[in-house]
């Protein structure tokens, strides 16, 4: 789904880069409330690990693959607007160092692949979650159902960009046909990897999913004839197993990014595909980072393909970590600092 530059004229790709920008800076205020204490040292971690599951493509068709899009993941777990940011850090340094998606559609890939994603899969998330048990079963069927429906509306999302911007004269139908009917079956993939990575989280960590707060109730304790809270978590306990999840976290995505990803499926991915055989591609433009030493996840000057791919995994996970905790560390600061009283002067 990452869109190349040429595909997407100008006049349209700096209209996107308008949306794009928007949708940023409003993700940054909305983040705000979504960050504390406990979600804003994972959501770095989210970035990495959806950098690092993107690079698994999987077939899906004759001749086709996908790989995660990760805007219901990154939503689920941290919030829609933090989960915006999070996507929108990965398709950054994606364009950057790896030459994946182009810097001119960065405003098309931010807009289709971040937005319309969370967007999509947050509002169905919620309402699934509003009328099913409140159970963690739930949790995992409405994250799977919510990650299905994101991957055709950013195909959907794509195929109006391009009606109204595409540089070839090819037919919008069967643009829409082959985009649609490919990333149905590559949402399939996403759900299973968005409902797998929940599901896991929450049966060990609830209180860190986002879109699982409130599943809890408070435990009660009935003292001289009254029902009182029980205390929390000792502070102490619960920064262990913070640490414990967000290490395990690190360590499954440079697993993932530096070993498991040699494996991946070599097929096109479904826009490739696509662009390939209704020949959208035919006005694509050389990258402007082409010449960067790790363009198309390979490490320049290392010869083993093996190894050349694992350390530039392993480099994309370490500096998507760094780059999306630092944001979401000038995120939380902000919040803090607005939330801080001030004296009176009294």
């Amino acid at each position: 789904m990452h869109v190349p530059d040429g595909f997407i004229d100008a006049p349209i790709s700096a209209a996107t880069g308008v949306v794009a920008a928007a949708a940023v800076a409003v993700s940054l205020r909305g983040a705000r409330r979504e960050l504390d204490e406990r979600t804003a040292p994972l959501a770095g971690l989210v970035a990495a690990f959806i950098f690092a599951v993107q690079m698994l493509n999987f077939p899906v068709a004759a001749g086709t693959s996908g790989h995660l899009l990760g805007g219901a993941l990154a939503a689920i777990l941290v919030g829609p607007y933090t989960g915006v940011l999070c996507v929108s850090v990965v398709l950054l340094m994606q364009g950057i160092l790896f030459a994946d998606g182009g810097l001119t559609a960065l405003g098309v890939n931010i807009t289709d692949m971040a937005v319309v994603t969370t967007v999509v899969a947050y509002a169905v998330f919620r309402g699934l979650v509003k009328v099913l048990p409140r159970k963690r079963g739930s949790i995992t069927a409405a994250s799977f159902v919510a990650a299905v429906l994101s991957v055709p509306a950013a195909a959907v999302a794509f195929t109006l960009i391009y009606a109204v911007g595409g540089t070839t004269d090819v037919s919008i139908g069967k643009v829409a046909t082959a985009m649609i009917g490919v990333h149905v079956l590559i949402g399939i993939g996403e759900a299973v990897i968005t409902a797998l990575t929940v599901g896991a989280v929450v049966a060990v960590r609830p209180d860190l999913v986002y879109g699982a707060r409130g599943l809890q109730q408070k435990l009660k304790l009935r003292v001289d004839g009254q029902l009182v809270d029980v205390p929390a978590e000792p502070a102490p306990v619960a920064a262990r197993w913070h640490r414990k999840v967000w290490i395990t976290g690190l360590v499954t995505s440079l697993v993932l990014a530096g070993f498991v990803s040699f494996y991946a499926s070599a097929d096109p991915d479904g826009l490739e595909k696509v662009a390939a055989d209704k020949g959208i591609d035919d006005r694509t433009e050389k990258h402007a980072t082409a010449d960067s030493p790790l363009a198309d996840y390979g490490v320049k000057d290392v010869e083993d393909a093996r190894l050349s791919g694992g350390l530039a995994g392993v480099i994309g996970v370490g500096v998507t970590v760094v780059a999306g905790s630092t944001v979401f560390w000038v995120v939380r600061r902000r919040r803090t600092a607005d939330t801080t009283p001030v004296g009176t002067g009294v």
